[in-house]
């Protein structure tokens, strides 16, 4: 059995969850986040928790269990709290802004990048930091990773754009050769 798929998911307080046949609804305050589970996995409320379990030990119930488990353990949390990613950025005439429902970047090359920002997130500019959260963990990394694509950071001068809690290993240099 899969050790993260028997462990029960806590259901947070106030987190409303309703199972209906594969689907698992979980809502907040007016926020509501849905997950459909394949034919394989099955889940049910025990004792405020959420215990799923799979059909068959076939390879592909084995390879969902633990999957689905976490899945549903984020959904539950995305409703109550929410995920968050920082990107920062560093480099000479480098910018961003918010232009109604896009994110302008300007770094560095001849012409503005202009991302649309998907349904559902919230994206937030403070001086060199590029804040983007919603109740979507998937959503919310892809949206991410999209915006350090734009200007990867370079390994020479530490120049373009990284998540706030990424190290970048800097090389040294060339050096001018002594005579």
């Amino acid at each position: 059995m899969s050790k993260i798929g028997k462990r029960p998911i806590k259901i947070e307080e106030g987190v409303e969850i309703k199972i209906a046949d594969q689907n698992i609804s979980a809502s907040f305050n007016g926020k509501t986040s849905e997950l459909t589970l394949p034919r394989e996995i099955g889940a049910s409320v025990e004792d405020g928790n959420i215990q799923v379990s799979r059909a068959n030990d076939t390879k592909v119930a084995r390879s969902l269990h633990g999957l689905y488990a976490r899945l549903i353990s984020n959904i539950i949390h995305g409703v109550k709290e929410g995920f968050l990613k920082e990107l920062t950025f560093t480099g000479t005439g480098y910018r961003a802004a918010i232009s109604g429902n896009e994110l302008v970047l300007n770094m560095g090359y001849s012409h503005e990048i202009r991302l649309a920002i998907p349904q559902g997130l919230e994206v937030k500019v403070v001086k060199n930091t590029i804040q983007i959260s919603g109740m979507d963990k998937s959503s919310v990394g892809q949206f991410a990773a999209v915006v350090r694509e734009v200007r990867p950071p370079e390994v020479y001068k530490g120049k373009g754009i990284k998540y706030k809690d990424e190290h970048i290993r800097r090389k040294a240099g060339k050096t001018a050769a002594s005579k």
